[in-house]
C-alpha cells in the first residue's frame, strides 16, 4: 500500500481524517478495517471518523462518512462542515456548493473566516415525552432522527451527568434496537442558548461535539417551547455551534448548522499506522 495523503480536521472538537478518494483508494485491507485502525488514538492518526470525498454526477462531489468503528453513517453535521471546507480549499468545489450524501443533496457555504454553514436533512420521527428505564430509574426522553437517531434528555446541570454510563445504556437500550441511538444531555440556558454533552454511537464514547446531536437538541427544545428555532449550542469542547430552522409543530424544515471547520494538520498515512 502506498502512503495515503490526508488532512486532519476538527469541527468543535469532533475530529476527522479527510481523504480525497476521487481516484480509487489502493488498500491492502478491507475499508472498514482500514478506518477502524486509522482512527485508533495513540497507535495511528486517531479520530472520531473518516470522510472520503468521491466523484458525483448529481452534485459538486459525494462524501462517505465512517465512524471510528468502521461503520458508515448517513450524516454527521460537524463532518459535513469540515468536508465542505476541505473540498473548497482543495479546488474540488467553489465557496458555495452541493454535496451528495446518503440523505440527499445538501448545500454548503464557506465563510471568509474559515467557518462553514451547511444544510442538514429535515428531521423525522420526532417523539416527545416517553419513559426510558436506565439503571432501574425512569427518565423522560425525547427522540428525533436528524440524519441519524438521537435521544435527548434535559438536565439541570450537564457537568453532573455520567454521560458514559447513561449514554451507553441509552445507546443499547431495547427501545432503540437493533440500530441503537446517540444520547444527548441538554441544559437550557435561555431561549437562545443551550449546553450539550453527547454519547455517540459508532464512536462508543462521549465526543467533544456532535452536529446532528446539537440539531436534535435544538429541535426538541423548540418543540417543547423551551427555546426559539434559532439558537447557539455550547458543545463539550466549549466551542459554540449555531442552529436555525423553520418549525411548525413537530414538522421542521430548512435546517442549517454553522460552526468552525479547522485544519489541524496535513500528512501521509503509512503502513505502520495500520499495524
Amino acid at each position: 500500500m502506498n502512503n495515503i495523503k490526508f488532512w486532519k480536521m476538527s469541527g468543535c472538537g469532533n475530529d476527522f481524517i479527510m481523504i480525497d478518494a476521487r481516484e480509487k483508494l489502493s488498500l491492502d485491507i478491507p475499508l472498514a478495517e482500514f478506518i477502524a485502525k486509522a482512527c485508533r488514538r495513540g497507535l495511528s492518526v486517531g479520530a472520531d471518523g473518516v470522510i472520503l470525498v468521491e466523484r458525483s454526477s448529481k452534485a459538486d462531489y459525494a462524501w462517505h462518512y465512517y465512524n471510528a468503528d468502521g461503520g458508515e453513517a448517513s450524516m454527521c453535521g460537524n463532518g459535513l462542515r469540515c468536508v465542505a471546507r476541505f473540498a473548497y480549499l482543495n479546488g474540488i468545489a467553489p465557496m458555495k456548493h452541493t454535496i451528495e450524501t446518503g440523505r440527499g443533496i445538501m448545500r454548503a457555504e464557506i465563510r471568509p473566516n474559515g467557518r462553514a454553514i451547511v444544510q442538514m436533512p429535515d428531521p423525522t420521527d420526532c417523539r416527545l415525552r416517553f419513559n426510558i428505564e436506565i439503571d432501574g430509574l425512569i427518565r423522560e426522553g425525547h427522540f428525533v432522527n436528524t440524519g441519524v437517531p438521537h435521544v435527548v434528555y434535559f438536565v439541570d446541570d450537564v457537568e453532573k451527568v455520567d454521560v458514559i454510563r447513561q449514554g451507553r445504556a441509552t445507546r443499547y437500550h431495547p427501545l432503540f434496537a437493533p440500530a441503537g441511538t446517540n444520547a444527548n444531555f441538554v441544559q437550557i440556558g435561555d431561549p437562545h442558548f443551550i449546553k450539550i454533552r453527547t454519547y455517540e454511537r459508532g464512536v462508543e464514547d462521549e465526543t467533544l461535539a456532535c452536529g446532528t446531536g446539537s440539531v436534535a437538541a435544538a429541535v426538541i427544545a423548540s418543540a417543547l417551547g423551551k427555546t426559539n428555532p434559532a439558537l447557539s449550542v455550547e458543545t463539550r469542547s466549549g466551542i459554540t455551534l449555531d442552529v436555525h430552522f423553520k418549525q411548525n409543530g413537530l414538522t421542521v424544515t430548512d435546517v442549517h448548522l454553522e460552526g468552525d471547520a479547522r485544519i489541524i494538520y496535513k500528512g501521509e498515512l503509512s503502513e505502520e499506522a495500520l499495524l
